[in-house]
């Protein structure tokens, strides 16, 4: 997983300029990167040839020196954005309008500085959002609405501070609650009592300190389900949702005989898969690979294609062995074009090449990796220092902020609690993060968003705000521990020495309903 992990920017964008058409461009690679770059629009054109720069195999030559000479000279598509509507800055992203800042996401309007969001409207700052509207601060949620500072909330509405809530509305600061209104602190109050508790809440600082604690606290008192399953059968992990015999998974969903997977969907009789799935099966030691792909292996970043073997960046292709940069292709090796019947007799040399150097069967290696490891999201689930990355071997990317070009810089300390105080023209302004010192800047749509839902502006950059959501969540791991009631045993993702309360399936059930 880390080394798929490190093959994969997410969340870093570069302005830099297209080598293509020389224009200004957004891009996840920086410009101090040792390859050509292109624009979204004309990489996927026809005005360039990818087999321009396809080479003969060279047996005399190990395999992978020559695919990364091969990875330095084709250039490289800039975004992974397609079929979006004023949403330049998103990478990962299809079908979206409006958003900003958003990474991993499909089918969305008008939400900005979101990740792994799907079919949602007008969230801000949420992580793992489907269906979802309005939300805030929102982690692995779906179907609610009005939601702000939750995580593991199913179809709620008009709620705030909530874990592991289904089917809830006008509650707060609540944990495991079912089917049920006016909660505060998981305790019953009349609708009349509720409103008026929350009409403190929202105008008393103080107070909402106190219920923050509180819920805190609460927390560490309830008990917690061995894994965020939901309709599954047969399977191991965490959050996993309508799949069956899924071991060793993370962030499953609709997936049917899977092993080792994180982050898919729609994924059947595939092992070793970080990233995405739909519609696609036996698939092996691949990253972001899916839209109905077929039968590849050891490959990084590909729609639609199938039968193809350690290639990177290939897409609606088949029959491809160590290419890149390449899309609507078939039977090429390192982008040269060969006959059917050619490409059937040499692949299997070259296989038997890797085989007899002992570098068949692995995916590609992190030190060819075009990212530096913290730009990745490797550096999120296994992190390491500058010194440990750079004595593996491995890229480093030092990153400088650029410098805003704004009529204000302001401390995020200095700026007014109440979101009708901030002026119209923070938008011209750069905003220094609490903890990074970092600057930032807000965008108009969101400035609206805080007013329209009478929130506070962030003090803290996106990616500090990211980073807490990640941390959140459990690590991508399990151990064996006894159920805290029953004492069977389970498979889960709370460490044996976590203080946490968790419960075997059945026992958690028993607990909420």
């Amino acid at each position: 997983m880390q080394r798929r992990l490190s093959w994969r920017n997410e969340r870093k964008l570069y302005h830099r300029k297209c080598d293509a058409t020389s224009k200004e461009i957004i891009s996840i690679y920086s410009p101090d990167k040792p390859f050509r770059v292109f624009n979204k629009e004309y990489w996927w054109s026809d005005d360039w040839n990818p087999e321009k720069y396809g080479v003969e195999y060279d047996f005399s030559r190990p395999f992978f020196d020559q695919f990364q000479e091969l990875m330095q000279k084709a250039p490289r598509v800039a975004l992974l954005n397609s079929n979006c509507e004023n949403s330049d800055y998103a990478h990962n992203a299809t079908k979206n309008k409006d958003c900003y800042l958003l990474f991993c996401g499909s089918w969305d309007e008008l939400c900005l500085y979101c990740y792994w969001t799907q079919n949602s409207t007008s969230c801000v700052d949420c992580s793992g959002v489907n269906f979802c509207e309005q939300c805030y601060e929102c982690v692995d949620c779906s179907r609610c609405y009005q939601l702000f500072w939750s995580q593991n909330c199913y179809n709620c509405n008009d709620s705030q501070y909530l874990l592991d809530c289904v089917s809830c509305s006008n509650c707060m600061a609540s944990v495991g609650l079912r089917n049920t209104s006016f909660r505060w602190l998981n305790k019953q109050l009349a609708k009349e009592e509720y409103e008026n508790r929350l009409r403190r809440w929202k105008e008393a600082p103080g107070f909402r300190e106190e219920t923050a604690q509180a819920f805190e606290k609460l927390k560490s008192e309830c008990v917690r389900p061995w894994a965020q399953q939901r309709m599954t059968e047969n399977c191991s992990g965490d959050y996993i949702i309508e799949s069956r015999d899924c071991h060793d998974c993370f962030d499953a969903k609709q997936s049917e005989n899977c092993r080792y997977c994180q982050n898919v969907v729609s994924l059947k009789d595939s092992m070793d898969v970080t990233f995405f799935g739909y519609n696609t099966e036996l698939i092996y030691d691949t990253t972001n690979v899916g839209q109905n792909s077929y039968h590849l292996l050891f490959h990084c970043f590909g729609y639609g294609s199938k039968e193809c073997i350690y290639c990177d960046n290939v897409h609606y292709s088949d029959h491809c062995f160590g290419c890149t940069s390449l899309h609507h292709k078939q039977y090429h090796i390192l982008n040269k074009q060969y006959t059917e019947e050619e490409y059937g007799k040499l692949v299997p040399k070259i296989i038997e090449q890797l085989r007899q150097s002992g570098q068949w069967g692995e995916f590609f290696d992190t030190k060819l990796s075009p990212f530096g490891y913290n730009e990745t999201p490797a550096q999120e689930h296994i992190p390491l220092s500058k010194s440990e990355v750079l004595g593996k071997g491995w890229q480093w990317h030092d990153e400088v902020d650029e410098e805003p070009k704004v009529s204000k810089v302001i401390s995020a300390r200095d700026l007014p609690e109440d979101v009708d105080a901030i002026p119209d023209d923070i938008v011209n302004w750069a905003v220094k993060c609490d903890v990074t010192k970092r600057p930032f800047r807000i965008v108009k749509q969101e400035l609206d968003f805080y007013r329209r839902m009478h929130l506070p502006v962030p003090h803290l950059h996106p990616d500090e705000r990211h980073k807490r959501r990640t941390d959140l969540r459990n690590p991508r791991k399990l151990w064996n521990r006894e159920c805290a009631k029953c004492g069977k045993p389970i498979e889960t993702s709370y460490a044996p020495d976590r203080p946490e309360i968790v419960y075997c399936e059945n026992c958690y059930l028993k607990e909420v309903y």
